[in-house]
């Protein structure tokens, strides 16, 4: 595999790395119900795609901390991730 496609591949699972951290942060912090009693309330409500759009918020530090050290081709990769993850939320949503 090439250089290029391999920094794009670790910027991608970094980025979704930081997605799944930050829906455990809501669901573990931010949430006033206990992790299982959020995950109910969410399935319930079928609030999937809110706290997916909520939980993407952590690629922004990512990105922007791929662009200060100069990885751009990982900055890709975390911006691929992010938009997958934006159609994903717009798929929930509508359909």
């Amino acid at each position: 595999m090439g250089t290029v496609k391999k920094h794009i591949l670790i910027g991608v699972l970094v980025s979704l790395f930081a997605t799944f951290g930050g829906i455990f942060l809501y669901l573990e912090y931010i949430s006033k119900f206990g992790f299982y009693e959020t995950i109910d309330l969410i399935k319930e409500g079928e609030l999937y795609g809110k706290v997916l759009s909520l939980a993407a918020i952590p690629n922004l530090f990512v990105f922007f901390i791929f662009i200060k050290k100069k990885e751009d081709n990982k900055a890709k990769g975390v911006l691929l991730a992010t938009i997958l993850i934006a159609l994903t939320t717009l798929v929930l949503k509508f359909f």
